[in-house]
């Protein structure tokens, strides 16, 4: 049995290694990752994740591991800002503000698809121009859902949140460890 993860995410495997999971292989899908018209984040994510799982070519006995990560203000998707001014924008709305990161996680092994989605409320400062200036100067929002990561130096920009720290980074691993073991891949014996 193989372990593919249908992720490019570095986060995501650096989250595996802290259960002691190394994926066997790395194959990231191409999908379209378009919102449809009026889809809600939660539905939207749970499906990027069964999507992605389903892309990946693998063998009848794989195992493949994939998952989203939305950030949502209300019922808009912020997925990972174009361009600095994006960025800028989006951590503007949120400024001062609740907003919801969901991550969506889905395990294939054969047909049979596994899924679980963790939801967590996350709070961020109200940012000044200079703290705006300085975190979009890092660099560190490029390839981020809703324009940053908490385990970055944008954790200085978040005093709060309920829910799971992992599954803001980008894969809950309590839910990911009951999944995988749900689907027969040997999770606590030492990595595969």
């Amino acid at each position: 049995m193989r372990l593919i993860l249908g992720s490019g995410s570095p986060r995501r495997r650096d989250l595996l290694a802290q259960i002691g999971v190394v994926a066997d292989d790395i194959r990231p899908p191409d999908i379209d990752e378009t919102p449809l018209k009026n889809e809600l984040p939660r539905p939207y994510c749970a499906r990027m994740a069964r999507e992605k799982a389903l892309a990946v070519t693998a063998g009848a006995d794989d195992v493949v591991l994939s998952a989203d990560t939305t950030v949502a203000l209300g019922r808009r998707i912020l997925g990972k800002p174009a361009d600095a001014g994006e960025a800028a924008q989006f951590l503007l709305a949120m400024s001062g503000r609740r907003h919801t990161v969901i991550t969506a996680v889905a395990v294939r092994r054969g047909e049979q698809v596994w899924e679980r989605d963790v939801v967590t409320t996350v709070r961020m400062k109200r940012l000044s121009d200079e703290e705006l200036n300085a975190y979009l100067a890092t660099g560190d929002w490029q390839g981020k859902a809703g324009g940053y990561g908490i385990q970055g130096p944008a954790g200085a920009l978040i005093p709060w949140i309920q829910g799971s720290f992992t599954a803001v980074v980008g894969l809950p691993l309590c839910e990911t460890a009951g999944l995988l073991q749900a689907a027969g891949y040997p999770v606590y014996q030492g990595g595969a």
